[in-house]
């Protein structure tokens, strides 16, 4: 007779959850609307567009309407690497605990929807958005790279990923009244299958991190500060491409100071949202610093400290980088 794994009941919740608050792409979230361009996409707090004085009002919704469409392309290039790794894990569950394993793969079902979700919304916003926008990552490519690396990077990296899509959304997204309806649902039922994905990510990493002696897990560490020069590498030519687009829709003639700060002010959003404000996630760090000693925190935390300039000037919520 089998005996249940510790955190059998655990996967059950997740699964019991995953069951109600189950949506579909159609039916709940789109629901034949379109965007609406007259609104923001993305909450200030995330753009930071109040950041650039020299903007005027349909300036700055423009740049969130950018900054939102990439939003949702990077979100589809992360679920690429995550449905993937979600698919290798759930092998070390298949002769074992049967609970686990339906948990992951209803997981890795769900991560898969919100692909297509995220490529439906880029076809929609393809028609309706001027030419010129540009992609600068390929998902496969940048899948293959991230899953080139141990399981303990991935999932840390992965587990950042989803706790600051609840943060995003807790913060910012829910609270401001005036984003485009259908994105903001977007971004809500998101988050609301995200929540579970948040606490299997962590089950993975503690489990996958009891695997590991203090050299290997040293080794890992080294590869989560890799992932996260990576994706900021990501971020830095992306920013570049959506300003330069940005400028270009614009066709205003701004100096060559004001086309810096709009560039630099980009990658400061693009750091904020998808770097910083997951590193600075208090449940985040509880779980990663509470598996690393104090000289493999200090080494992310050096990683991690030119990066912190990217907080908002005036943020919703501090978040303090943990001592």
């Amino acid at each position: 007779m089998e005996t249940a794994a510790p955190n059998t009941d655990r996967y059950a919740r997740v699964i019991e959850v995953s069951k109600r608050v189950r949506w579909e792409i159609e039916r709940d979230v789109v629901r034949g609307r379109r965007f609406d361009y007259a609104k923001r996409f993305m909450p200030d707090g995330l753009s930071l567009v109040n950041e650039l004085a020299f903007l005027t009002p349909a300036q700055r919704r423009l740049m969130s309407q950018v900054q939102g469409r990439t939003y949702a392309y990077l979100f589809g290039l992360v679920e690429r690497f995550i449905s993937a790794k979600v698919l290798d894990i759930s092998r070390e569950h298949w002769f074992g605990d049967q609970v686990a394993l339906e948990a992951i793969v209803r997981m890795g079902d769900e991560e898969i929807k919100h692909q297509e979700l995220f490529r439906r919304l880029e076809m929609q916003m393809q028609k309706d958005m001027p030419a010129g926008y540009v992609q600068t990552a390929s998902p496969n490519d940048v899948a293959k790279v991230v899953l080139g690396n141990s399981t303990w990077a991935v999932m840390a990296l992965t587990l950042d990923i989803e706790l600051f899509v609840l943060a995003h959304y807790r913060a910012s997204i829910d609270p401001q009244e005036d984003l485009s309806p259908l994105w903001k649902d977007v971004f809500l039922f998101h988050a609301k299958e995200e929540a579970q994905h948040a606490i299997l990510d962590e089950m993975e990493l503690i489990r996958e991190d009891a695997k590991l002696d203090r050299e290997q897990r040293s080794a890992a560490v080294d590869q989560l500060i890799g992932l996260v020069g990576a994706v900021d590498g990501i971020l830095q030519g992306q920013a570049e491409s959506d300003a330069r687009y940005f400028l270009q829709v614009c066709g205003t003639p701004f100096t060559s100071e004001q086309r810096e700060q709009v560039e630099a002010k980009f990658l400061k959003a693009y750091r904020w949202q998808f770097l910083v404000s997951g590193v600075m996630e208090p449940r985040f760090q509880k779980v990663l610093f509470g598996l690393i000693d104090e000289e493999q925190g200090m080494r992310i935390k050096n990683a991690i400290a030119p990066l912190t300039y990217a907080l908002p000037d005036q943020p919703d919520t501090p978040l303090p980088l943990a001592a």
